[in-house]
């Protein structure tokens, strides 16, 4: 069944690009740049930047893992009558290359900020020989640089608005400043050594290098492979020896591993909590503070601290 929806799908592209040419593009609002993108976390970052200049969709709701995500043949429309897609990049979307690579034989812009980021600020993957880790919105400094190209590539399609998106994005990044440093502070009620995260997917590796956390995921980088018994054994065995006080499951993987982790750990003694549930892959529910990327990553560091330092007292 899944071959067929993919063979649909590239169909509906191979079709859309030999008449593409005949076709009158259509736009939601002719006022305004349309503007796709994959994630929610990339969609707040636009809709920061381009106001009311920009009218911005994300394919991708809340709790969907982009690992897994693929897409439909109403995604696919929505892309192709976009005057921007934004994608992360670095392999996140990774079921979704093939339709990125074809929707690039057309008229239409693409961006991936995390391919044109400097390599040396990215964390090689343990997984993937030659790859690196996609996560780059948990380091918010890291993430500000995606702004500064997202903000480039609305300039570039909008000069007329050019000081528009200027002046946002620079209020935006000292909001983002602001972030880090709410951060870092919260993490300092947290001895170093203490300082360990254990969380469904290894999401916050960049989270953790950038605020002092040692970070040990259950699974990978990529939810796609599946935790197997002795990744299972080896962090309950981790967790107990260390007796580090809470795990924590995430909004966008199943809870499941995370629950065979804890009993796993009760097993062997120690008595673990589920410290609560992180925002990982995507953001929030829309109108609520964590329906934001300021408001989810200041809730996952909450979170994460407020449980940790049970550990502490």
């Amino acid at each position: 069944m899944k071959k067929w929806i993919l063979l649909l799908i590239m169909i509906i592209i191979f079709t859309s690009i030999a008449s593409y040419g005949s076709n009158k593009k259509i736009q939601k609002d002719p006022e305004k740049l349309n503007v796709v993108t994959t994630t929610t976390i990339l969609k707040d970052a636009v809709r920061n930047i381009g106001g009311d200049k920009v009218e911005v969709e994300s394919l991708m709701g809340p709790g969907i893992d982009p690992h897994l995500y693929k897409a439909s043949a109403g995604d696919v429309e929505k892309m192709m009558n976009a005057d921007l897609i934004i994608f992360n990049g670095i392999h996140l979307e990774g079921k979704m290359s093939d339709i990125f690579e074809k929707l690039g034989q057309i008229d239409v812009k693409t961006i991936a900020p995390g391919d044109i980021i400097d390599s040396s600020k990215l964390i090689q993957s343990s997984e993937f020989e030659g790859n690196y880790d996609p996560h780059i919105w948990f380091d918010v400094k890291l993430w500000t640089e995606v702004v500064d190209v997202i903000m480039d590539s609305l300039i570039e399609l909008d000069s007329e608005n050019k000081d528009f998106y200027i002046s946002n994005g620079e209020e935006y990044k000292k909001e983002l400043e602001e972030l880090d440093k709410y951060i870092k502070d919260r993490a300092k009620e947290i001895p170093d050594e203490q300082r360990v995260l254990i969380t469904a997917h290894d999401a916050f590796s960049y989270f953790g290098n950038a605020y002092g956390f040692q970070v040990e995921g259950l699974q990978g980088i990529s939810t796609v492979a599946e935790a197997g018994t002795l990744d299972v054994k080896e962090l309950a065995d981790f967790i107990a020896e260390r007796k580090i006080p809470a795990i924590f499951v995430e909004s966008s993987v199943p809870t499941k591993n995370i629950e065979a982790l804890q009993a796993a750990v009760h097993n062997r003694g120690f008595n673990v909590e589920i410290g609560g549930e992180l925002y990982s892959d995507s953001l929030g529910n829309p109108g609520t503070e964590e329906g934001t990327y300021i408001g989810t990553v200041k809730y996952n560091v909450d979170t994460i601290v407020d449980a940790l330092i049970k550990g502490v007292k």
